[in-house]
């Protein structure tokens, strides 16, 4: 029930987003895939701050956090597929912001599922 919920939610706000591009198939698709992720991504952050709300613990804090910056690369990688104009480079490095947010939550994925508990 909480995932229908998460995806109506999630497509609800993220619709006046594809709707220009219903006209072009293979764009619809690609957005899609990118709204699909969202959801899912959406969905596992709620499961696990619910986790951490109720247990705490740093692993579940660091899984929360990774699941959570998952999304926001999500989110961003959603406007490029779009045509929404989103900065997502540091230009003096060349590097791109969702290529460093993949990289922190790969970090807090791996401090999530390796820190030893005492």
């Amino acid at each position: 029930m909480l995932f229908g919920l998460t995806a109506a939610v999630v497509a609800g706000v993220i619709s006046p987003i594809l709707l220009p591009h219903a006209a072009h198939p293979s764009m619809v698709y690609h957005i899609l895939l990118h709204i699909a992720s969202i959801t899912i991504v959406t969905f596992l952050s709620i499961i696990s701050f619910l986790a951490y709300k109720r247990a705490g613990g740093t692993r579940t804090l660091f899984m929360t956090l990774g699941f959570m910056a998952l999304g926001v690369v999500e989110v961003f990688y959603l406007f490029e597929s779009s045509g929404i104009y989103v900065p997502l480079s540091i230009p003096t490095l060349d590097i791109e912001i969702p290529h460093v947010i993949l990289l922190a939550m790969l970090t807090l994925f791996g401090l999530g599922f390796l820190k030893v508990n005492k």
